[in-house]
């Protein structure tokens, strides 16, 4: 399995090719970014680590070695800057994902496209219509909303993350909708108590607001480039687990055309089926309301196709 990275210098693809790395699969990794310095020391580094794991290679590369590749993961994006939304990076993230995406569909390639780079929703909406892709091979990364409801629902019970699960659908940002019905220990069903479920949504829609409002200039690098990996290693190895992703929408919550964030079953192929979870009227409501401002957003999008 060939898995491209682009955006490989920065926090979360060169995260992203780490975590690969300590996978037992035989990946061939490639790692490309604008910047080929940093692409030559992560390369540098990484490759010590290729022997820890059982990927097969790893090395740097050309955009246009994308063309051959199996899985491309896309993290390119401006620097992260003082914000209260993801929103903000929309139109210029736009440009830097159409100038990726419009020479892969010159090329004619034809493998599954992950995009991680914010805000994921309306731009995978909007890539869905730019390239005339395969919905089942377009796949937008939002493993993170879920694992803070998880890490929220933990600091409430005050228990292990590991103890629960539970389900985040929506946004990948401020319309996430939690799915209070879904959410176990132990693989039981639990239902919080009103100031249980405070802490737990404090956590989880408060989170992305506190992390950004210190300054850093860092992104949730070491989350996400786990959570890519995982992506990346549930496609290649058919996991029978659903797996939360942003995906278009084709009527099974109710909604159609625009990329909203459901658990999927993936493969090599792609998505193979979505888990329909059972929500109540606040969360359908809100469901569908998140999926109308996606479909604005997504509208607003104006690049120029390549050579116009």
């Amino acid at each position: 399995m060939k898995v491209a990275i682009i955006g490989g210098a920065g926090g979360i693809g060169s995260s992203v090719a780490f975590s690969l790395l300590r996978t037992q699969t035989p990946y061939e990794i490639l790692i490309m970014d604008n910047r080929p310095n940093m692409i030559t020391s992560h390369v540098m580094d990484l490759q010590d680590a290729l022997s820890l794991g059982g990927a097969l290679s790893i090395r740097g590369a050309e955009i246009a070695e994308a063309v051959d590749a199996d899985i491309i993961v896309l993290s390119a994006a401006v620097p992260l800057t003082l914000n209260t939304s993801r929103d903000v990076y929309l139109t210029a993230n736009a440009s830097i994902v159409a100038s990726i995406v419009d020479t892969l569909v010159t090329a004619e390639w034809d493998g599954i496209f992950i995009l991680m780079t914010n805000p994921v929703d309306p731009l995978l909406t909007w890539v869905a219509q730019r390239t005339g892709w395969s919905h089942k091979k377009l796949l937008g990364y939002t493993l993170n909303d879920t694992q803070r409801f998880r890490t929220g629902i933990a600091h409430a019970l005050d228990i292990q993350p590991q103890r629960v699960s539970c389900w985040v659908v929506g946004e990948h940002g401020a319309g996430q909708v939690p799915v209070f019905g879904s959410v176990q220990v132990d693989g039981k069903h639990v239902e919080l108590t009103s100031s249980q479920r405070e802490i737990a949504l404090d956590y989880a829609d408060n989170w992305y607001v506190r992390h950004v409002a210190l300054d850093s200039g860092r992104t949730s690098t070491w989350s996400s480039g786990i959570g890519g990996a995982l992506m990346v290693e549930a496609i290649t190895n058919s996991s029978p687990e659903p797996f939360p992703a942003s995906i278009i929408q084709s009527g099974e919550y109710g909604v159609s055309g625009m990329s909203l964030s459901v658990p999927v079953y993936l493969s090599p192929s792609g998505v193979t089926g979505v888990e329909v979870l059972s929500l109540s009227e606040a969360e359908n409501l809100a469901l569908h309301t998140t999926a109308a401002k996606i479909s604005e957003l997504a509208d607003t999008i104006s690049v120029e196709t390549k050579g116009n």
